[in-house]
């Protein structure tokens, strides 16, 4: 299964719900804190292009926010991205 990195803050709902669905499909995920760990949120900004969390990887491939999981993962196209080697 591929790595996946999520960053997310404590009280987003949004962060939430994603990391709920990734754990559903079976997923292992990275968090990182984006409240907690100063420049991580910069760091996150520079590599999305995005300020809002949460902001998904899995393997290389930026997934985007929890919007953009589920619409990848009603598609039938989560799985598929999860287990490519």
């Amino acid at each position: 299964m591929q790595t996946v990195k999520i960053y997310t803050t404590g009280t987003c709902p949004y962060c939430i719900h994603a990391k709920q669905l990734l754990k559903a499909r079976g997923a292992e995920f990275d968090e990182v804190r984006v409240d907690l760990v100063p420049g991580e949120r910069q760091k996150m900004m520079e590599i999305s292009g995005r300020r809002t969390v949460p902001q998904i990887f899995i393997g290389e491939t930026h997934v985007g926010g929890c919007d953009d999981l589920v619409a990848l993962d009603g598609q039938g196209g989560l799985m598929p991205l999860l287990n490519a080697s």
